[in-house]
């Protein structure tokens, strides 16, 4: 197009029109062809044309597509709800339907506030997080994130809720290794508790697998079991945001099972709906319900489209996809051997400093010396590099943010739809090591590295 006034991700950019997807591939409309290593946003967790899928997506405008909340509920939204309660493990869930993360993050904030406040303790108001974490873009889901970089141009209008550091154990903040850290990651939380005053604290939110913010950081065995516990003790709620990690993205239908820890708020997106439409939800349990339904049987929250019919139908195909086509367990499977290739290409380039993740979701961390870990300078920009490179090669990949407190470090995510078959991974880790032998050359020419 010779001219446009659609507002891209950068306003100088050109990108490539897509054409259409079929699988873990796309195809621009001249005809290149793309691995879709990232699953777009860590969202197509299906792949792309699934022809189910498809048909759902018929069948139920045929029906009606949509309906305001206020006035009728509809057959898929109340299965859909109660699939999800099915497959949340340890209790029963209710679900309050929105349109993206970020709304869902916000409405956990918002639930979580209103639960106590219908217990007549209207002091407990804030909401604690982690620095070096990403719940959203909204100002409420902004102000729970640890993402340095996102928060920067808004900080005056921002709430200061990150107060605990990352469980990087890769670069850990104490300067100490598991397991003789002792949690020392998780334990900060019970002295945020205390400086803050618990009587202040409504809610504690967590990425079980921290994702843009830090490129797949994996908390050590144990953790969250030390977080939930200081929770409880404290009077305080726990939300899960698992709208990276939540619906098999993992090699767990949930990546807080992981840790076998049971979250009292969780944020579900992304993968939900695997791409096929907007959607996303807030699951909150009996317990953070009680005092509502007994109070003013009323969440204050809403948007137009919540627990719109055609997006409920599609999301409950995809859960329904995922099951009969056994993806949970394929993404764990699959995932091990992702990962132990990822590992294999780290031994021939040094500027990989560390593999990490789970399941289809697995980071790489860059580095510019691997005895020392320092990262690129920033000026660099070694991720936006690796990304550029990757996708001229036909690789997409998704950046990521590292290094201490999430600045002037390099990762990417690599996270394909759970459907990718062994030898597709060999085509992706073909593709990698392709991109990151050239970017090295770039980087040896310029005197940047040596090795």
């Amino acid at each position: 197009m010779d001219e446009t006034r659609l507002i891209k991700p950068l306003l100088d950019k050109d990108y490539p029109m897509i054409s259409h997807g079929d699988g873990i591939y796309l195809y621009d409309t001249d005809g290149k062809k793309y691995i879709d290593g990232s699953s777009g946003a860590i969202t197509a967790s299906i792949g792309h044309g699934v022809k189910e899928i498809v048909q759902t997506i018929e069948k139920q405008a045929h029906k009606i597509s949509f309906v305001y909340r206020s006035q009728f509920t509809s057959e898929p939204a109340e299965k859909l709800a109660k699939k999800l309660s099915d497959l949340a493990k340890g209790g029963e869930y209710w679900s309050f339907f929105v349109n993206s993360g970020s709304e869902a993050t916000e409405t956990a904030m918002k639930i979580a506030i209103q639960h106590w406040q219908e217990k007549g303790i209207k002091g407990k108001n804030k909401i604690l997080s982690r620095w070096m974490s990403y719940h959203g873009i909204t100002i409420g889901a902004l102000s729970m994130s640890g993402h340095t970089g996102r928060r920067a141009r808004f900080v005056q209008l921002l709430e200061d809720y990150p107060t605990i550091q990352p469980p990087y154990c890769y670069r850990c903040p104490f300067n100490a290794s598991y397991p003789n850290c002792k949690h020392m990651c998780a334990t900060e939380l019970e002295q945020a508790i205390n400086r803050i005053g618990a009587e202040h604290i409504a809610a504690f939110i967590a990425e079980p697998i921290i994702g843009a913010a830090g490129g797949a950081i994996v908390p050590p065995p144990g953790y969250y079991q030390v977080i939930k516990k200081i929770c409880e003790k404290y009077q305080i709620l726990f939300i899960a945001d698992e709208v990276m990690t939540g619906l098999g993205r993992t090699g767990k239908m949930f990546g807080l099972e992981h840790w076998d820890t049971q979250a009292d708020i969780i944020a579900l997106g992304k993968g939900m709906s695997a791409g096929y439409t907007p959607i996303a939800a807030t699951l909150v349990s009996e317990k953070v319900m009680e005092p509502i339904q007994q109070g003013s049987k009323l969440i204050m929250s809403g948007h137009t489209y919540s627990a719109n019919p055609q997006s409920a139908a599609i999301a409950l195909a995809v859960v329904d996809y995922i099951e009969t086509h056994n993806l949970v367990e394929k993404s764990e499977k699959n995932g091990n051997y992702l990962l132990t290739k990822l590992q294999e290409l780290q031994k021939g380039h040094t500027i990989i400093g560390d593999v990490r993740g789970k399941g289809m979701m697995c980071g790489v961390e860059f580095i510019s010396d691997r005895f020392t870990k320092f990262p690129f300078r920033k000026e660099i920009d070694l991720t936006s590099l690796v990304v550029s490179q990757a996708q001229k090669n036909g690789l997409l990949l998704y950046p990521a943010a590292a290094g201490i407190e999430g600045v002037g470090g390099d990762a990417i995510l690599v996270a394909p739809p759970l459907t990718i078959t062994p030898q597709q991974i060999d085509e992706v880790i073909v593709l990698l090591d392709q991109t990151l032998t050239e970017v090295e050359t770039v980087l040896r020419n310029k005197g940047i590295i040596t090795a």
